[in-house]
């Protein structure tokens, strides 16, 4: 029938995600995206708009997936936020580990290529990582609300930190000294803190 999409929306939106983690925002041509999805360029604007429409949806896309699996890590040891942020860093590393999936994290990446991306995008991607900083907050507790905000913005950035050592090839092995180091900061912080 005339007018009704003939592709599934998921799978292509799943498809154009990797094509921005892969590549960054400036990297991922419409060619690119029209190869990866299977769509025209016509057919691509049609279901998802413009590239910056597209490059927010996957940005949203991958966050759902990927922040629910941090959620239920951090939900998983409510009470006790040391353990509770060594949970958070494993889903992390357990997405860094993953062969399926490319290197780092398209949040980070994104992050990173901030001052290029427009506008609305950057604020988006500082959006999204506000929003992991709130997460990682509502786990924590134990100490002075300063020192519990000090250490959630800590964690953030060691986990962005854990994608970009990824990208640049470090083995996952020394990425978990990493989790275990920031777990002990957590710990003497939150310890001080009491």
């Amino acid at each position: 029938m005339s007018g009704r999409k003939q592709f599934d929306v998921p799978t292509a939106l799943d498809q154009a995600m990797r094509v921005f983690w892969q590549h960054g925002y400036e990297g991922a041509s419409l060619e690119a995206l029209s190869s990866a999805t299977g769509l025209g360029r016509g057919s691509l604007y049609g279901a998802f708009g413009n590239k910056d429409a597209l490059f927010r949806q996957c940005l949203d896309r991958y966050a759902s997936v990927y922040a629910a699996r941090h959620e239920e890590a951090l939900a998983a040891h409510a009470g006790d936020p040391v353990r509770a942020v060594a949970a958070f860093f494993d889903a992390t590393l357990a997405r860094i580990a993953d062969p399926s999936v490319p290197d780092g994290c398209l949040i980070a990446q994104s992050a990173a290529q901030s001052p290029e991306l427009k506008e609305e995008n950057g604020a988006h991607v500082r959006a999204l990582v506000d929003a992991q900083r709130r997460r990682v907050r509502g786990a924590l507790d134990g100490a002075d609300p300063l020192v519990l905000d000090e250490l959630a913005l800590y964690v953030v950035a060691v986990n962005q930190s854990l994608a970009v050592l990824n990208r640049a090839g470090t083995p996952v092995d020394e990425l978990r000294v990493v989790t275990r180091l920031a777990c002990g900061t957590v710990a003497g912080t939150l310890a001080e803190g009491a």
